[in-house]
């Protein structure tokens, strides 16, 4: 979550996570109203909006970690922020700080052709998310229609560590790649390295952690304590780990 506690460490959270072998940074813009989102997500957008942290300065943000690493960046945020600043001026704001990819899990698939494509001539990937309750034809629709990778949404509810994952996770990533060749990443409770190997094991090209580095960021608030707990992930399997603010 960019901003918590503030953005220098942030910044020096993020290229841990990168040290650690992190293939993907996923920033999370602070929203006032966060629906996807868990517990220890929604206290760090709050701690970060207490700081201070606005999307022009996760925008900010972005840049910095651009000059220090090529690794690709996705901002997970919410639609208001978005029209708050203006769909073609944070597009433009976004490219300029090197953004590859958007997340906004409030846009319903069917109202996301315009921000779509408005992204993508400014170079950004729009990243779909397909939930456990997305009908079979509209999740290959979706599939089809997602940028950069599939967010795979593993469990209903909203974001947060979990002791397991959900059984039917199998079958739904075979079900999504025959309808795609696009990375299909899993997120919403992966937290430890035995989650990576069951969704390796399960076809997954990549996995999304958030909610847990959240945790470890604030009980032991150092970077070198980051970049190990990523390193852990990240030893299982040569997917993608993708360290973010949702899940």
């Amino acid at each position: 979550m960019a901003g918590d506690p503030n953005l220098p460490t942030t910044e020096s959270f993020a290229l841990a996570c990168v040290r650690g072998g992190a293939d993907i940074l996923e920033l999370g813009i602070p929203f006032s109203d966060p629906i996807a989102d868990g517990p220890e997500i929604q206290k760090a957008g709050q701690r970060a909006l207490r700081a201070g942290t606005r999307p022009r300065d996760v925008l900010g943000l972005a840049s910095h970690i651009r000059r220090a690493s090529d690794v690709p960046l996705v901002l997970m945020t919410y639609l208001n922020p978005v029209l708050a600043i203006g769909l073609g001026a944070f597009a433009d704001l976004a490219s300029t700080a090197g953004v590859d990819g958007v997340i906004i899990p409030d846009l319903s698939f069917e109202e996301s052709d315009g921000l779509a494509a408005t992204f993508s001539a400014h170079g950004i990937d729009a990243i779909q998310l397909v939930a456990p309750s997305t009908p079979p034809d509209r999740a290959q629709a979706i599939a089809r229609a997602s940028r950069g990778f599939l967010y795979v949404v593993a469990r209903y509810g909203t974001t947060g560590v979990r002791t397991s994952l959900p059984e039917d996770l199998t079958s739904r990533l075979a079900a999504l790649k025959k309808a795609t060749s696009i990375p299909l990443a899993v997120g919403f409770g992966v937290s430890t390295p035995e989650h990576v190997r069951v969704l390796r094991d399960a076809g997954a090209d990549g996995v999304v952690v958030g909610s847990a580095i959240v945790r470890k960021a604030t009980e032991n608030p150092s970077p070198a304590a980051v970049e190990r707990f990523v390193a852990d992930l990240a030893s299982v399997t040569r997917a993608p780990v993708l360290p973010g603010s949702n899940s």
